[in-house]
């Protein structure tokens, strides 16, 4: 029985959607990325004090890898109810949970105050937020490319991905506000608290915006379609996850090893370097935060030209292009920053995330390409979050390690190239998808991979 693929969403409806998408995202983001930059500057003082300052650095960047660690758990739970009840009450959901632990790491005391309860109660928080935000991704880049039509969906998608560099613009501008307007007692004291208590303000209006979009209405067309199904011939849908794993096992292998590079090399070149340029180089944390700034600014406006060249050229020529150029660009990226000056380090890290811009702008669009609707929030939440407890989670701690290890930052940068090459052969074995029609349903079954059925 097919289903009808719903018309495309007026421009103007459109563009709510992919607003309320961005500012969620944003928020989110925000959350996520204030926490790695407090990790690198002041969680090692306060929460790891007896250690000496690396590995009080290396204690702080564990507690932000156990947040990727629970990002498969909200990828599974988020993905499973989001394929069955709608897109748009789990990114509510999502929207709570990760500005709710955000603004309780703020009020959160210090182990000079309750001693080793501190890290404890901060790595719980901590993974409330990576639960929360393994859901919320799949969610956001679902309910724009699912309103949008296939001509331009690389460019609409890729808004709701501009969400990480906004969010990392936010926490990097209030904290490099704070640091430049208090003492550096005073921010350890009391400042760093006031970014993740304006937390609760931001989700205030994130929620207001998400309440009034609508469904998706691809999912609509096709939960009326499955209902229809059942009613008439008692047919029962498998759980979304069982589908996935039996129809799009590739897809999930592709989408993993896709984000390799992708998320490898955005926290070495945001997160670990604020830790290498302050240690290593000697510049001061309002140099680094300020580099990061620009640099994030620049990876904004980039995505979405990037996610428009997608849909000329196709997912995978950009992607590709995003891989083999931050690959290509590590050993002139450390070599920049050794250099000690403002400007080479914010060229070194602008270039950095303009490739990277690359890679993550026709991922929105690829992935939900990649996965039938009634599997598509399972699938790209697995694909994408799975991998990032193998890429983002230990990328700034690996780095750390390796720079703590070796003194130098070769072995860092041949890390992240070793992510490159894993990325472009999982590129080379994916499919175009720029032109997939997502009201179809793809499953494949072993005698027909091009099998093709409806919801």
């Amino acid at each position: 029985m097919a289903a009808a693929t719903p018309s495309p969403t007026p421009p103007n409806s459109l563009k709510k959607i992919v607003a309320a998408s961005l500012i969620g995202t944003t928020i989110e983001w925000y959350d996520f990325f204030l926490y790695g930059s407090a990790a690198a500057l002041v969680f090692n003082k306060l929460f790891f004090p007896e250690s000496d300052p690396l590995v009080g650095t290396l204690l702080s960047f564990l507690t932000y890898a156990v947040g990727f660690a629970a990002r498969p758990l909200g990828a599974l739970v988020f993905g499973h109810y989001g394929d069955r009840l709608g897109r748009k009450k789990l990114l509510v959901l999502s929207l709570l949970l990760m500005g709710g632990a955000t603004f309780a790491i703020g009020l959160l005391p210090t182990h000079a105050t309750i001693g080793s309860a501190a890290p404890v109660l901060l790595t719980v928080l901590r993974l409330v937020q990576g639960f929360a935000l393994g859901g919320e991704w799949g969610g956001a880049v679902l309910l724009v490319s699912e309103h949008g039509d296939a001509k331009r969906r690389g460019f609409w998608a890729s808004w709701p991905q501009t969400g990480a560099p906004a969010g990392q613009l936010l926490a990097t501008g209030v904290l490099s506000a704070l640091t430049a307007l208090l003492s550096d007692a005073a921010f350890v004291s009391w400042g760093w608290r006031v970014p993740f208590l304006l937390s609760g303000v931001l989700v205030v209006v994130g929620l207001w915006i998400r309440l009034s979009v609508d469904e998706s209405p691809v999912f609509k067309a096709a939960l009326a379609a499955a209902e229809e199904r059942k009613a008439v011939a008692g047919q029962v849908e498998k759980m979304p996850l069982v589908a996935v794993l039996k129809h799009h096992w590739r897809d999930v292998l592709i989408a993993m090893g896709a984000r390799m590079a992708e998320n490898i090399s955005y926290y070495v070149i945001t997160a670990f370097i604020l830790v290498y340029a302050t240690t290593q180089v000697g510049l001061s944390k309002q140099t680094a935060l300020n580099a990061v700034l620009i640099a994030s600014a620049v990876h904004f406006a980039v995505i979405p030209l990037w996610g428009a060249l997608s849909d000329r050229l196709g997912r995978r020529p950009v992607y590709l292009i995003g891989a083999v150029g931050v690959g290509a660009w590590m050993f002139p990226f450390f070599a920049l920053i050794d250099r000690g000056t403002f400007g080479s380090l914010l060229l070194a890290v602008t270039v950095g995330l303009v490739f990277h811009g690359a890679m993550y702008a026709p991922q929105a669009a690829f992935f939900s390409e990649m996965f039938a609707t009634r599997m598509r929030y399972s699938g790209a939440s697995i694909g994408a979050q799975f991998s990032s407890v193998a890429a983002g989670a230990p990328a700034p701690l690996i780095a750390t390690a390796l720079l703590n290890d070796y003194g130098d930052s070769t072995p860092i940068a041949l890390y992240v190239i070793a992510a490159a090459l894993l990325t472009v052969v999982a590129i080379g074995c994916a499919r175009e998808t720029r032109d997939r029609d997502l009201g179809e349903i793809e499953e494949r079954t072993p005698a027909d991979s091009r099998v093709r059925a409806d919801v």
